[in-house]
């Protein structure tokens, strides 16, 4: 059996996606910056594509600004406001500890750059409380950042509440919704968000195009320079089959939710309690109040790299967190910061599921994952001294 459990780090493009951006590859291929008829077909395509995403988050066509993805997305919103910030003098920003790298990697080159910022914790459940949030609001505060949900282990955010508190302080506030949107609804007005980002692939769409929404009246920072496309908020030839294909993706997955979302949520608890009677072991975030296919475990006394290659020779492929970060030999920072210890936090394993996942699928990642688990333990000299007192259980 092949059972594909990634989908936090891609998805596969759906059929609908695929035909709506073949023609603009093999038909109307113009420029969209041209006068001509083959670039004006590109030009309307594009427009249409703003408007279709415009209207599945609440916004107007013109809020929406084509990008390459999700990480230049939280890239030009934080730096929007920081600079909108600096001019007036506030030169704080408020966070959490379990936010994308795309977020806090641009937040930690403000530091260097004389931003003070401040990191909230999100709580052992992975949530941040939004009482919280507030508290850290300064006067000088020009922004907070706080994600729509966690790629690592799906806990949800109160976002509209954060919203609400941000637009009463005076306060911009950006929220990356890379892993919510087309999986969960998204109004950026019942949000109350200032800007929001998002990325195609992560639902049905293509690589490497995204989209940013600004609200009416935040003039946005240019990142790339070159051009007048984007209104002049982003140089460069658009990628219009990408971005024609990201609009139908996001259409349909947007439109999908109420239909798919049961079934993925029941797959999602059938597997977690199945996971959750291996000895030792833990749900990381909170058990409910996480994306539809969201599972996310640690088991103590093995380590996560094994667990996920001896699931890929059973046919399953997972991760052991953020495909962003899968190079890297570090413990998941999200983890780390919910209270798991670096020894627990190698041994984590994620697992995120769609529609194609029914009671076969499920019951086999079960059986994989607990006689995997156990292979590794067999040999584990952790497990050994785990097992034998020299050392005490964590979970």
């Amino acid at each position: 059996m092949k059972i594909y459990a990634d989908n936090a780090a891609t998805t596969k493009m759906s059929q609908t996606a695929i035909d709506a951006m073949m023609p603009y590859i093999t038909d109307y291929f113009g420029n969209p910056s041209s006068l001509y008829s083959e670039g004006q077909k590109a030009r309307e395509a594009i427009e249409k594509a703003r408007s279709q995403i415009g209207r599945c988050i609440g916004a107007e066509p013109w809020e929406i600004i084509f990008t390459s993805g999700g990480s230049e997305s939280d890239n030009q919103a934080i730096l929007t406001a920081a600079r909108l910030g600096e001019k007036t003098g506030k030169k704080h920003i408020v966070s959490d500890t379990i936010e994308h790298h795309a977020v806090l990697h641009t937040l930690k080159k403000l530091e260097k750059n004389g931003f003070d910022v401040t990191y909230v914790d999100a709580g052992e459940n992975g949530i941040v409380n939004a009482a919280d949030i507030d508290a850290a609001i300064r006067e000088d505060t020009c922004l907070v950042t706080v994600m729509f949900a966690n790629n690592e282990i799906g806990t949800i955010q109160p976002v509209a509440e954060i919203g609400r508190i941000c637009r009463s302080r005076g306060v911009l506030f950006h929220t990356d919704a890379v892993q919510a949107a087309g999986h969960l609804p998204v109004n950026v007005k019942e949000l109350n968000v200032d800007m929001l980002s998002a990325s195609a692939h992560k639902f049905r769409g293509p690589k490497g195009t995204g989209f940013l929404y600004v609200r009416k009246g935040i003039k946005p920072c240019v990142l790339i320079e070159g051009g007048a496309q984007e209104r002049g908020r982003r140089a460069g030839t658009e990628n219009v089959p990408g971005i024609v294909a990201m609009a139908a993706a996001f259409e349909e997955a947007a439109s999908s939710i109420d239909r798919i979302n049961p079934s993925i949520i029941r797959m999602r608890d059938k597997i977690i309690e199945g996971l959750s009677e291996i000895p030792h072991s833990a749900l990381n975030g909170d058990r409910t109040r996480r994306l539809p296919g969201n599972i996310s475990f640690c088991f103590e006394g093995i380590e996560g790299e094994s667990l996920l290659l001896l699931l890929d020779d059973k046919g399953i492929s997972a991760s052991s967190g953020s495909a962003c970060t899968s190079g890297s030999l570090d413990p998941s920072h999200a983890l780390l910061a919910i209270g798991r210890v670096h020894d627990v936090a190698h041994g984590s394993l994620r697992l995120t599921i769609d529609e194609s996942i029914g009671d076969e699928e499920a019951d086999y990642i079960v059986a994989s994952v607990k006689s995997v688990v156990e292979y590794l333990r067999s040999f584990s000299p952790v497990w050994r001294d785990l097992v034998s007192g020299k050392t005490d259980f964590i979970l």
